[in-house]
């Protein structure tokens, strides 16, 4: 098991009607004046956002606020908010919505807390923020596990980078989940979000590491709940125990736990980056299972008996010792073919990728032809591209 630190400071509150607590949680940090930051308009025609303001006045908490927060969260609205922070006043940021929301949030937080920095050499890795802002979320979708993460994606539509970035100043004070409030969430996007949470941890379940069963018990765990808990909201969208594990293991997925003791590379995470970077209408999930079992299929020979366990474990298959490529196969094909049964895609062609883009997709995602993302197979620009063409 390899040396870690784990490091979860934001507290949660879980269940029904913790949304109601909004106003106190937030006024335990003395704010001057506090930005409520959220979406479109789900959050404003079911009643939430109203909620919201009516228990900050209930505290005598000022706030401003700045909606038009966009999947793939842009950076032009980033800027936007920084600049209406320091205007006001504002020493506290209170994100309503889903992992887009909440990105955004972050990284006006940081933006307000380091003036002196242009706030996208955060994402493009240049610096790190030395400070922020105090900050809450009220989750309404649950998928990219920002919540509880230390990570921050946002896109520069100037240039069509998607680019992450991860740091301590990240995480989030506190974190109310109420599974009540994503009953309303479409089938597709409830369908993207359960893709996003498993991923988050089967991409650390492939990471480089060795002798990390508790861990990998974790991980297994979290992995078949987030699946069995999407494919039931979808049947039934107003199942509360649905709901609820689904948005618990969003939290866990990507708080850190699942990777203790083994090195985190969100690889087809970059891979699905630069395709949602290049075309914003991908949401995110989709373009991860797009993706996935053309990776799995490029990568496993790798680390086979990684391999088997994950089929044997998650997908209950009988391991031929004989033929393992035939077990692993038939796992990697059954999770196939439950992307295709929640209604997700299973190439890129689905997505309108275009196929004279794939060249561009591997430049992008390899910078340049400079970067080798790290794993058991470690990816360079012709491996990336590769997948990317199995994967049309």
């Amino acid at each position: 098991m390899n040396n870690f630190v784990y490091e979860t400071p934001t507290k949660v509150y879980f269940g029904k009607g913790e949304e109601e607590k909004v106003g106190k949680l937030v006024a335990e940090f003395q704010p001057k004046k506090v930005l409520l930051h959220y979406g479109g308009q789900s959050a404003e025609k079911s009643g939430l956002l109203d909620k919201v303001r009516n228990c900050l006045k209930a505290e005598g908490i000022l706030f401003v606020e700045l909606g038009g927060v966009q999947p793939n969260p842009e950076l032009p609205l980033v800027r936007k908010g920084i600049e209406l922070c320091i205007r006001e006043g504002v020493d506290f940021v209170l994100a309503v919505g889903g992992g887009s929301v909440i990105d955004s949030a972050k990284d006006i937080a940081n933006g307000v807390a380091n003036p002196d920095v242009d706030v996208w050499d955060f994402s493009l890795k240049k610096c790190t923020p030395s400070k922020t802002l105090h900050k809450g979320c009220i989750l309404t979708l649950a998928a990219a596990g920002s919540e509880m993460s230390n990570s921050c994606v946002i896109t520069n539509p100037e240039t069509g980078v998607k680019q992450g970035y991860g740091c301590s100043q990240n995480r989030m004070d506190f974190a109310i989940e109420n599974p009540e409030l994503s009953y309303t969430v479409n089938a597709y996007q409830t369908a993207c979000g359960a893709v996003d949470i498993a991923m988050h941890t089967i991409e650390r379940f492939f990471s480089l590491g060795e002798d990390t069963y508790l861990t990998d018990a974790v991980a297994e765990a979290v992995i078949k709940s987030a699946m069995k808990a999407g494919k039931e909201c979808l049947e039934n969208p107003a199942d509360y125990t649905a709901r609820a594990n689904m948005m618990w293991a969003s939290s866990l997925a990507h708080n850190g736990l699942t990777q203790c003791g083994r090195d985190s590379v969100l690889t087809v995470h970059q891979l699905e980056h630069v395709v949602s970077g290049m075309y914003p209408r991908v949401a995110h999930g989709a373009g991860l299972a797009a993706l996935w079992c053309s990776w799995a299929r490029y990568v496993y020979k790798a680390n086979i008996q990684r391999w088997l366990q994950y089929a044997s474990r998650i997908w209950n298959v009988d391991i031929d010792f004989e033929h393992p490529d035939r077990t692993i196969e038939k796992a990697i094909l059954m999770q196939e073919e439950y992307y295709k049964s929640i209604g997700m895609p299973t190439s890129l062609r689905e997505l309108d990728v275009k196929k004279e883009d794939l060249e561009e997709l591997a430049i992008r995602c390899s910078q340049g032809k400079r970067r080798v993302l790290p794993g058991f197979k470690p990816l360079a620009y012709e491996d990336m591209l590769a997948i990317y063409n199995m994967a049309f």
